[in-house]
């Protein structure tokens, strides 16, 4: 059974603590979390971008100049797409990128990507964020004590003050148990959960 170090907020290791073999200690599955990615990826996408084809851009009804004699190409409406004001040739429209993955997959990503911060020693554990006050320098000084650049903190539950001790600094992220997703795991170099965080990670993906 894997095992990581428990810290406190001033980075001193203060016990170990066991990891969910069924979550994080399991084959690291790429295709799968590429296939995950990719469909968080293109759901993300409004797909509302819209131009108008020749054929809805307005006027253009009479042919500029006769067809032949002029020395000029032939033309036959001001509104093609050679044409200044004229229509967008292949236009795009608003179209559904959307791409379904079934919760046997999802579950294999998430737990591929869980255990992958295990393997490369980016999952850091918290006994408890218990941050003094709701300040950006607060969670500067809990960062630094474990050298930490790039970070998603994992909560349990919404938790205000944390939240906006790390809302203004750089390449760091919170989010809820509840809506954790594989790209954001494998995006940020490391994994930071509390332990009330982590045994309802082991709970809901084990």
């Amino acid at each position: 059974m894997p095992k990581v170090a428990l810290h406190d907020i001033t980075g001193a290791q203060v016990g170990e603590i066991e990891l969910s073999e069924e979550v994080f200690a399991v084959p690291v599955n790429k295709a799968v979390m590429h296939e995950v990615v990719r469909a968080y990826l293109a759901n993300q996408r409004q797909g509302t971008q819209s131009a108008l084809t020749r054929a809805e851009v307005r006027g253009g009804g009479i042919k500029p100049w006769r067809q032949k004699g002029t020395g000029r190409a032939r033309q036959g409406s001001t509104r093609s797409p050679q044409w200044r004001h004229g229509g967008v040739v292949f236009a795009p429209k608003p179209r559904d990128y959307r791409l379904s993955v079934n919760k046997k997959v999802k579950r294999i990503a998430m737990q591929s990507a869980l255990t992958s911060k295990v393997n490369e020693n980016e999952l850091i554990v918290f006994n408890a964020l218990d941050i003094a006050a709701p300040k950006t320098k607060e969670m500067v000084k809990v960062l630094n004590a474990l050298k930490v650049d790039r970070a998603l903190i994992v909560l349990k539950e919404k938790d205000e003050i944390v939240e906006r001790a790390a809302g203004n600094i750089p390449g760091v992220k919170t989010t809820l148990v509840g809506t954790l997703n594989v790209y954001e795991i494998l995006k940020y170099s490391k994994l930071i959960l509390t332990e009330d965080a982590l045994k309802m990670v082991e709970e809901v993906y084990s």
